[in-house]
């Protein structure tokens, strides 16, 4: 008995295990296309085997690869109309091949043309660049297919065409029967990196004097893009699954957590006074620890939810959370009656306001984390383009030489015109795997170019390997093709998260499929030497084919991000005249500014990876990073504590502060805005308005954060006549 007993609970937790790793498997997206992709290609690899028509399954596979490509997140409707407009642009390029051959030069003046349009279409969103990119890997497989001859590519046609429609309705069936996976995998990858943030955010209150705060701001600046984007990725999921008709219940209690994680990064990216200033101020007391000790716990909370999200299953409360802000508020309380300096009540009042936003932030997780309750409002902003005339105003804004598009779809489309020279400078009868390799390395920015480069021909070199154990480990036919379905089946699941491994499976499918058409001689040399043609290319295109260097946009990021922190402080000025209202207006404004900030440290994170000759001042860049993300900070405060009793009017004080700010802000971004920055010895704008110190009198919390964000303002208007300052 006792044995039994011994033994039962692990026997439970190994199958406990089991069942978790399962369920979060099956929600993540990866997993999901990968699954999409080898019930595709398995069908089609039993039909072709059953029906001995082993010698076209080839461009079948290749139609439902491209298919896979210009795949996007939708519900099935949404997925239906992507299907229909990605089979009619299949059906365009397919036409376009045909009609180019037998002329290779043509048909090279053809691919770059619509390169060049088609990466152009990525200007209307994510969906048209998903099938534009697709759309160019067909044009791809189809001359591959065609072998330089007409008759053949009209012979392809209809099994590429066939196996592009087969995944289209593989997806479409899967959409309609399972819609929640990919929004609960956004949702968990959210609260995972918001629980990152929590904890970076943490180290911020060490009340150590000799910790490096600089440098935590500035990482924590950089892993805010990343929530950023994970907040936008997750409201695309959202939106795209929302139709005419009111959301179902698993829906609506998505979009409750989405609603919730947008209330707890305004919070959590809250800031009431300078870190150093506390830590100065109360260099004896525990408070700060204890501070750190909620934000640490929240963190934790997050990365539960998280994994509860992922696993669905209902997140635990250990009640170590109200028992640290127990803690927290006993610290403040001994605080208030020990403390009597008169210097010491404006950091006191901080300190206070830091305790109710991290209770406040505690009550928000909470509610994500209860099932049920009073639906919010349930509203977000469409950003697609809704006519025909929108869209092409969309795409003509992009028609000019300072468009990042712009410049990549011209750097493509000379791209892969060396690289059809170079496949026809060296008759190499496999030349065009060159092509493919630039269009999949081939990246807006050189640092991502390169990386792509670099992950390819290590990945090609992996895949070559593998693929020739697989030939020699089996040797039957039937055994290779089952791997080949495999290894299509993780490169769709792969690529866009791990390029590396999607390249070595892509790779050792098609060595087993040449092996498979008796065509494996000379194949590993030949896609060895091609990978590095095509890596070469397309780094040295983004190098010297207009490159887009960030220190060319890095100014106007930076006027954006304060144009959109106006813009936000508008709507928070607002808030504190009418009341507190959580509707769509204030959560556009509070998204378009977190987005410029997003904006603006991605640039500053890339540019750090380009080449130093190209880079501007990069300590200055990073301090400017720093402080627009602290003022973002302090604006984020406010509107945290709106609807709060406490926090102040809108007096007249407040208004003048407030209209300064704006000001100051629309200035320093006009500053930007100029195609060459000032001398660095010329004032900023602001540099001498300086907010009056508060210190002497009683301020409310409205009144003291718009304090401290102007005073920020002169520091970041000598930061940015610096930019181009040598470092």
């Amino acid at each position: 008995m006792r044995l039994h007993a011994g033994l039962h609970p692990m026997t439970f937790g190994v199958n406990d295990n089991w069942l978790a790793n399962w369920k979060r498997a099956l929600n993540h997206e990866g997993v999901t296309r990968g699954a999409q992709a080898l019930l595709a290609l398995g069908c089609v690899l039993a039909l072709g085997w059953q029906g001995d028509w082993q010698d076209v399954l080839m461009p079948v596979l290749l139609g439902v690869l491209a298919s896979a490509f210009a795949e996007t997140d939708d519900n099935w409707s949404g997925r239906l109309k992507a299907q229909l407009l990605s089979l009619g642009a299949f059906a365009l390029v397919v036409a376009a091949v045909w009609a180019a051959l037998p002329s290779f030069v043509t048909l090279a003046a053809v691919l770059a043309l619509s390169a060049f349009v088609l990466t152009m279409l990525g200007a209307l969103g994510e969906r048209y660049r998903a099938i534009a990119f697709g759309a160019l890997v067909l044009f791809i497989y189809t001359a591959l297919s065609a072998h330089n001859n007409r008759d053949q590519a009209l012979d392809a046609a209809p099994y590429l065409l066939g196996g592009a429609a087969w995944y289209g309705l593989v997806s479409l069936c899967w959409a309609a029967a399972w819609p929640r996976p990919t929004v609960r995998h956004r949702l968990s990858q959210l609260y995972a990196l918001l629980g990152e943030y929590l904890r970076l955010k943490a180290q911020l209150l060490e009340p150590v004097s000799d910790i490096d705060l600089a440098g935590r701001r500035l990482e924590l600046a950089l892993h805010n893009a990343h929530v950023v984007d994970a907040l936008n990725a997750t409201k695309d999921c959202l939106f795209s699954r929302l139709g005419t008709a009111p959301p179902p219940p698993w829906m609506q209690e998505a979009m409750r957590q989405y609603l919730a994680a947008q209330d707890i990064h305004e919070r959590v990216s809250s800031s009431h006074e300078s870190y150093a200033v506390l830590a100065l101020a109360f260099p004896r007391s525990d408070a700060l620890y204890r501070c750190q000790r909620v934000l640490s716990v929240l963190g934790e909370q997050a990365q539960k939810f998280a994994r509860a999200i992922r696993e669905r299953s209902r997140a635990q409360h250990a009640g170590t959370t109200a028992r640290a802000i127990e803690d927290m508020q006993a610290a403040m309380g001994f605080l208030d009656a020990s403390q009597a300096l008169p210097a010491l009540q404006s950091p006191l009042r901080a300190l206070h306001a830091l305790g109710d936003n991290l209770t406040g932030l505690a009550s928000v997780f909470a509610k994500a984390m209860r099932h049920g309750g009073v639906a919010p409002d349930l509203s977000l902003f469409d950003r697609k383009p809704q006519t025909l005339g929108e869209a092409w105003g969309r795409v003509r804004a992009q028609l000019h030489l300072r468009s990042a598009l712009m410049r990549h779809a011209l750097r493509l489309a000379l791209a892969l015109l060396l690289a059809c020279a170079v496949m026809r400078a060296t008759h190499d009868p496999h030349g065009y795997w060159i092509l493919l390799t630039v269009v999949f390395t081939s990246q807006p920015h050189f640092a991502a170019t390169l990386s792509r480069a670099v992950q390819r021909a290590v990945g090609t070199v992996v895949g070559l390997a593998v693929g020739w154990a697989l030939i020699r480990l089996f040797p039957s036919a039937l055994l290779q093709a089952v791997c080949m379905v495999l290894a299509g089946a993780l490169f769709i699941g792969k690529r866009q998260t791990d390029l590396r491994t999607a390249t070595a499976a892509i790779t050792a499918l098609v060595l087993l499929s040449f092996h498979q058409m008796g065509m494996s001689q000379g194949v590993i040399p030949a896609r060895l030497l091609d990978a590095a043609w095509g890596s070469a290319i397309s780094a040295l295109a983004a190098w010297l084919v207009l490159p887009n260097w960030q220190a060319r946009h890095l100014p106007h990021l930076a006027a954006q991000a304060l144009r959109a922190q106006g813009g936000y402080l508008h709507e928070i000025l607002l808030q504190y005249q009418n009341g507190k209202q959580d509707h769509l207006a204030y959560r556009l404004a509070r998204r378009n500014a977190h987005n410029a900030d997003a904006a603006l440290a991605n640039a500053y994170g890339t540019m750090r990876k380009e080449p130093r000759s190209t880079r501007l001042n990069e300590a200055a860049c990073g301090q400017f990073v720093v402080l627009s993300h602290m003022l973002l900070n302090f604006l984020s405060a406010l509107g945290a504590h709106r609807g709060e009793a406490d926090v102040g009017v809108l007096d007249e004080q407040a208004q003048e502060s407030a209209a300064r700010l704006q000001q100051g802000l629309a200035s320093l971004a006009q500053l930007l805005d100029q195609p060459r920055l000032p001398s660095v010895q010329r004032s900023a704008p602001n540099a001498q308005s300086v907010e009056p110190d508060g210190a002497a009198q009683p301020q409310s919390l409205l009144q003291s954060q718009l304090r401290l964000a102007n005073r920020l303002l002169p520091e970041l208007g000598q930061q940015a006549l610096l930019f181009k300052a040598p470092p």
